[in-house]
């Protein structure tokens, strides 16, 4: 425990542990041993004092009178929630008696863990965990279910998670916001550029819906889902018909100008209209405003990634900085991901050299719901930790079916007992952020930060590293990766990572600053981490993978006779599932909403406030409709994971298809289609 934990009273340092780019600066005030009030900490060089409400209500969390205090053991059917109190010694024997016995009979393979990043810290996320599960040979979990099509999309183009420092988009004299609702989910980004806005910047938004980023926009363009990688070759077309384009910085900075020049003649402007429904006036408009305005910065959304065709689409809009030279200009360029400036040694973190058999089997998460139920051999026990997959996983009807086998010995490691953990046959209390040592590396800003404990931990409640270095010894581990200590698994995660950004940051440094910028230098000039170290417009990597090497475009797969694209978005008070079982956040939040075009809505006699039900072959639920313009006629869009409650049937990833995306093995969430009808009182 640090001097900061066993404090009574005082003001301390700390660090935002949501899975949010922002990844604020806090200040935790403490009353007799407890926080009473979180505020940000102005010192931050980025994010400057400014938190959000999910953050600035935290202490309601953290002592919610459900948070839990021991580990329990389940005395009731699956999914009841029913569960009795027991010893840390009784859960730990639980799990490793009946993890010997599957080992022994079915091999470690029958084992998953699923996790994701609930809380950001690496070692909570990406540490002690995956040092056990490797040495257990259990099943690998391949973790894409947020940014992996983007990802590579993007890193196609660019080379990897690299882009304009933040700080500098200030300077921007155009943003353009395209498939983020950033109010919501990067308010920091909104901050910049409201400042940038008074030195006469515009703000442009991209979206399905307009929500609270689309309404401050300068000019906000309604798209269909799954059509903006059509809409950047829109874009491209017109920027090189009307030579909008910076040839000195085609020749020097990029390879494949001259093929794209070619290739995007087909994407005319009016036929792009057709695909996307943005009118070819409007792509017009975007196109010369983007190629006449420097420095221009456009920050790239999850948005759009979550469709089948997302990788590509990230790809496409990617390339659009390089054909007017941003990259050149400070504050210009583009934004997917920082996270490969401040990147640490993984390999040294996660020991992938305990893991024996290099053929173990990989297991998509987004397809929990296909392996609980199909997968052969089965998966015969699930640890889940940092993660709420019953309500968070697509096709959740499968998922939670698949949960409820009486076969599979479930553990779940929790703060609260989520949707999933009432399937669990062992739940053990976890603790939060606030309780743990770790270090958190932003994947927007250039800062890593360092939490160290502020408080004790709560009840019985442990670290993700101490619950595994526990069950490494109970499993009769002793190699020495299991026991080191928090510290020294920070130290040498930053001091090993041969990562050049990173020469000034040392565990040192961060205890005595608590946040330390990575040693950046613009993009360019300098040599990408790309094949050809330029900008890939043409991409020989990608064909031999099998994709176009050229940006191009493919509609989203046909999802069958429904007649409404489902947009299930993120919401403003929750972070996926994360707060939804907390009052004071649902009270912010209010009911889960339906958002529907007027159109749609008169054709089925739908009137504003009006209960819908809204289903696929998938599954079903119930929302509040709020009809309006707000969304193109054949869309329709909810916002946040609720979680279940009775008498409320208001999980909307039960309607979301598990398909695979493009590149990446990522989620498409949006690429679903519904029916929707009124509830008659």
């Amino acid at each position: 425990m640090t001097q900061f934990a066993s404090q009574k009273d005082g003001i301390f340092p700390s660090v935002c542990s949501l899975d949010c780019p922002d990844q604020c600066g806090l200040l935790v005030h403490k009353k007799d041993g407890k926080i009473v009030k979180v505020e940000g900490d102005p010192n931050h060089p980025i994010t400057q004092g400014n938190i959000c409400n999910k953050v600035r209500n935290i202490a309601a969390r953290l002592y919610d009178e459900n948070r839990l205090q021991y580990p329990m053991k389940r005395i009731g059917a699956k999914g009841e929630g029913k569960f009795e109190r027991i010893s840390w010694d009784e859960a730990i024997k639980t799990i490793t008696t009946q993890w010997k016995k599957l080992i022994e009979t079915d091999g470690p393979e029958s084992i998953l863990p699923y996790s994701f990043y609930g809380n950001m810290g690496n070692l909570t996320a990406e540490g002690m965990d995956r040092r056990f599960f490797h040495r257990l040979g259990a099943s690998r979990l391949d973790r894409t279910i947020c940014q992996a099509a983007g990802t590579t999309g993007y890193k196609y183009t660019m080379g990897g998670n690299i882009g304009t420092d933040p700080e500098d988009t200030i300077h921007a004299k155009l943003f353009i916001l395209w498939g983020i609702n950033a109010v919501s989910t990067n308010m920091h980004q909104i901050t910049t550029a409201q400042k940038a806005r008074k030195n006469g910047a515009k703000i442009v938004v991209i979206d399905v819906h307009k929500n609270q980023t689309g309404r401050l926009a300068d000019w906000f363009i309604p798209i269909l889902p799954g059509t903006d990688g059509a809409l950047a070759l829109g874009i491209m077309h017109i920027l090189f018909a009307e030579n909008l384009v910076n040839e000195e910085f085609l020749e020097e900075f990029t390879v494949g100008h001259e093929e794209l020049r070619e290739h995007v003649v087909q994407y005319n402007p009016e036929r792009v209209s057709q695909i996307t429904g943005v009118p070819a006036e409007d792509i017009y408009k975007l196109a010369r405003m983007y190629g006449t305005t420097s420095p221009s910065f456009i920050r790239i959304g999850n948005g759009f990634q979550h469709h089948d065709n997302g990788g590509m689409a990230t790809r496409n809009i990617a390339c659009l900085p390089a054909l007017t030279g941003q990259w050149l200009l400070k504050g210009g360029g583009a934004n997917k991901s920082n996270s490969g400036f401040l990147t640490h040694n993984e390999a040294y973190l996660q020991r992938p050299d305990l893991l024996k058999n290099k053929k173990t089997r990989k297991i998509n998460m987004i397809q929990l719901g296909k392996a609980l139920l199909e997968l052969d051999p089965p998966v015969k026990s699930l640890f889940v930790y940092s993660c709420n997959p019953a309500v968070v996983a697509p096709e959740g009807n499968k998922v939670r079916e698949g949960l409820a086998r009486e076969d599979l010995f479930t553990v779940v490691h929790d703060l609260f007992l989520t949707d999933t953990a009432k399937f669990a046959d062992i739940v053990l209390p976890a603790t939060s952020s606030y309780e743990n040592t770790d270090f958190y590396s932003s994947y927007w800003h250039h800062y890593m930060q360092l939490q160290q404990p502020v408080i004790e931990p709560y009840g019985e409640a442990k670290s993700n590293t101490d619950v595994f270095r526990i069950l490494a010894q109970a499993m009769g581990f002793d190699e020495p990766a299991f026991k080191e200590t928090d510290e020294e698994m920070i130290r040498g995660a930053i001091e090993s990572a041969n990562n050049p950004y990173l020469e000034e940051i040392s565990l040192e440094r961060l205890k005595e600053n608590n946040y330390v910028k990575a040693k950046v230098k613009p993009l360019l000039p300098g040599k990408l981490p790309t094949p050809s170290r330029k900008i890939e417009l043409y991409s020989k990597k990608m064909l031999r993978a099998g994709f176009s090497p050229l940006p191009d475009y493919a509609p989203i797969v046909d999802d069958g006779d429904f007649p409404l694209q489902f947009i299930p978005a993120p919401n403003h008070n929750f972070l996926n599932s994360t707060f939804s079982n907390n009052e004071k956040h649902q009270q912010l939040e209010k009911d889960p909403k339906l958002h529907i075009n007027k159109e749609d809505a008169e054709s089925l006699e739908i009137v504003d406030g009006d209960k819908v039900r809204i289903w696929n072959e998938r599954g079903e639920c119930e929302l509040k409709a709020v009809v309006g313009e707000n969304v193109l006629p054949g869309v329709v869009v909810t916002q946040g994971l609720y979680s279940s409650a009775p008498g409320l049937n208001q999980l909307v990833n039960s309607l979301t298809p598990d398909r695979l995306s493009d590149m990446g093995g990522g989620a498409t969430f949006f690429s679903g289609r519904v029916a929707v009808e009124k509830i008659e009182k």
